[in-house]
């Protein structure tokens, strides 16, 4: 039974270690194996410099999504902070930018499971395995957030036990052979600033996902000192995480020169390490994380439609529902659902530039958000207030504005296309712009 009218609160059952646990899982620890080969070549072998690069960076941004959530405790992520520091229209063509993100990110992640399980039982067509978790991961969203929670510990664990099984096997395996120092850890004799820059540019989309903590805000206890919190310890872990699965891959596999391909650079790191058990189980815990990602990112688009739709710029009917035993937005998590059935008709490669141009349109406008809404509007003063809310989000705007330059031409007219179409429907949602768009209710 659901109703969209009187909608129930969502429940706030999350802690710190819960939504701390839902980042990192929609972030996909493993996913520093999906562009090692590329981003080692590319930085010559000094993958672990990079990463830190990157981290830095993406610090600036988490940081300023942790300064606008503490304020703004809701769903909406930064369709919410750009609603209250620039105003409704922006407001909403920011939620649709992170449209683009979140609705393409689940149907990237069913493609990638049904690539990765349909390469082990070749004899089941892809298809069944993208419907199939489709269906399973739309399910557990419907029953609740702690369960989804719970399921996502579970597979979460899974990728944690094959990363200690592979930093194991590296170690077990030098058969005597020296470590390499803490300085070649970091630069090798090779090393080029401007090549492990364009490699950070590239690693920089291993951090999507640290923002979708703060979409948690209506089932998070406490989620003004709860949120803040987890957005940087979600950034911080992944990012340490990153660079010692990093490290570890060019201990087992020294010779970055030497892989079979880019692309396949992870498979030739962990049969070194393990040879082919260790690849089967590398193949598993890989997609459990995919599940777990998948879990996360259709719980985190479900929500921010919520938001849309109870602000009725999406239809209320819909987008609104709750329902009334689980407390869940079964409206918007049906929708997103049937959305991600287009993963059948795309490819990897368009949605992963598209999903890249929705995340950096977020990040660019939640360091802005900081900015306008604490300097300007609330005349925070002094030298601490001008560094932290003025001079810590400028850099996060620099940063990601150097980060745009990194995506190919054509990401950058389809995104621009996705908000021209945004900017159409706005200007019928407001009858030529001569209405107001809805202010954002945040209540519940």
């Amino acid at each position: 039974m659901t109703s969209n009218d009187a909608a129930p609160p969502l429940r706030r059952v999350l802690g710190l270690t819960s939504t701390v646990t839902f980042g990192l899982a929609y972030m996909l620890p493993l996913t520093v194996f999906t562009t090692l080969g590329i981003a080692n070549v590319l930085s010559s072998g000094n993958l672990v410099a990079a990463y830190l690069i990157t981290l830095l960076a993406m610090l600036f941004t988490a940081f300023s999504y942790a300064t606008m959530v503490r304020r703004f405790p809701t769903a909406g992520s930064a369709y919410t902070f750009a609603r209250k520091s620039f105003g409704s229209p922006v407001g909403f063509l920011t939620g649709w930018a992170l449209m683009l993100d979140y609705l393409l990110l689940p149907m990237l992640t069913y493609l990638v499971i049904g690539i990765y399980l349909n390469a082990a039982f070749p004899a089941v067509p892809q298809w069944v395995f993208f419907v199939g978790s489709l269906l399973l991961v739309t399910s557990l969203n419907i029953l609740g957030i702690r369960l989804l929670t719970n399921v996502n510990i579970a597979l979460l664990a899974l990728q944690f036990i094959f990363i200690a099984v592979f930093i194991f096997l590296t170690f077990a395996n030098l058969n005597g052979t020296p470590l390499p120092s803490l300085q070649e850890v970091f630069l090798n004799d090779q090393a080029n600033f401007t090549a492990i820059v364009s490699a950070s540019a590239l690693l920089c989309f291993s951090f999507l996902g640290f923002d979708a903590v703060s979409t948690l805000a209506e089932e998070t206890r406490e989620p003004e000192k709860t949120l803040p919190r987890a957005v940087i310890l979600v950034t911080t872990l992944a990012g340490v995480l990153f660079m010692i699965l990093a490290a570890v891959s060019n201990i087992a596999f020294p010779d970055y020169t030497s892989y079979t391909s880019e692309d396949a650079a992870s498979l030739d790191v962990i049969a070194a390490a393990g040879g082919q058990a260790l690849t089967a189980f590398f193949t598993a815990a890989y997609v459990a994380g995919c599940f777990a990602s998948v879990l996360a990112s259709q719980a985190t688009v479900s929500r921010i439609l919520l938001t849309m739709g109870r602000d009725r710029l999406l239809p209320k009917r819909i987008f609104g529902l709750v329902h009334k035993k689980f407390q869940t937005p079964v409206g918007a998590i049906l929708v997103a659902a049937a959305i991600s059935f287009l993963g059948l008709l795309l490819d990897l490669t368009t949605l992963s530039t598209l999903v890249s141009f929705g995340a950096l349109s977020a990040f660019t406008i939640v360091n802005l958000s900081v900015i306008k809404y604490l300097l300007i509007d609330q005349k925070k003063r002094g030298t601490a207030a001008i560094l932290k809310y003025g001079v810590a989000p400028l850099i996060g705007v620099l940063l990601t504005a150097w980060l745009w330059t990194s995506l190919s031409l054509d990401a950058l007219l389809l995104g621009i296309a996705w908000i021209g179409v945004g900017v159409l429907y706005l200007a019928v949602l407001t009858r030529g712009f001569r209405r107001p768009t809805p202010d954002l209710a945040l209540d519940l």
